[in-house]
């Protein structure tokens, strides 16, 4: 099957550069409208049959000038939320105790999957559950493309685990802004090849980062960089 994972749009904390994780979240900015009301017309050419978002607000409220564009209603699934922060929550980014969350997210990447964000969950638990989503958009009679609208940290954590041809310096070193897509193909049961990543192909891609729930730019070793301007 073909699965595209898809950022949601910019939200205010976005702006603040925190580590916004909690559920149901903020809602998207004029910005984040207008990037959300783009995607229809940005997948214009990918034969979507399932959309799926996660229980934070602004995934579904990304998602929703898609699925109804498509005639599709939006499956909401906690499995796909973002990375829970614990004891990080709504700190910035790149203070010295936030940048602990994106090394946290990368350690399990790269296999450190019992290691537990301060007061949250473990690699385990946070693959079980992002697993757990895509295998089921696997399942669904005749989706062969589906759409998971889900979270910067996840789509990169899960992506670095789970495709072959990411490893977790890409992906910590790989742009994805608010609506960036990361397009693989496979299954379940064979693996998953990552084809693009933000429009262009995994080989091709131009170097970059970004902070998960932040949107704060990192460098490889996931230090933060300069940021890339509040309006991306």
């Amino acid at each position: 099957m073909r699965l595209l994972l898809v950022r949601h749009g910019q939200t205010p904390s976005n702006l603040e550069f925190l580590l916004d994780t909690t559920v149901p979240g903020p809602g998207l900015t004029e910005l984040g409208e207008r990037q959300a009301a783009a995607l229809p017309d940005a997948l214009a050419d990918e034969d979507i049959e399932a959309v799926y978002a996660s229980t934070m607000l602004r995934t579904q409220l990304t998602a929703a000038p898609l699925a109804a564009a498509r005639g599709l209603d939006v499956l909401v699934r906690d499995g796909i939320r973002e990375v829970s922060a614990g004891d990080l929550e709504m700190l910035p980014g790149d203070s010295e105790r936030g940048l602990r969350y994106m090394r946290t997210v990368f350690a399990w990447a790269a296999g450190d999957t019992e290691l537990r964000m301060p007061g949250g969950e473990s690699g385990a638990e946070a693959l079980a559950r992002y697993d757990a989503v895509v295998e089921e958009a696997a399942r669904r009679g005749g989706a062969a493309t589906a759409a998971l609208f889900s979270h910067g940290a996840a789509i990169r954590m899960w992506t670095a685990a789970r495709a072959h041809n990411v490893d977790v310096p890409f992906a910590a070193a790989h742009l994805l802004d608010n609506t960036g897509v990361v397009v693989l193909e496979g299954s379940p049961a064979d693996g998953w090849k990552a084809l693009s990543w933000a429009g262009a192909t995994v080989a091709a891609v131009a170097a970059g980062a970004e902070g998960g729930p932040t949107g704060r730019p990192l460098d490889a070793a996931g230090r933060p960089g300069r940021p890339r301007g509040r309006g991306e």
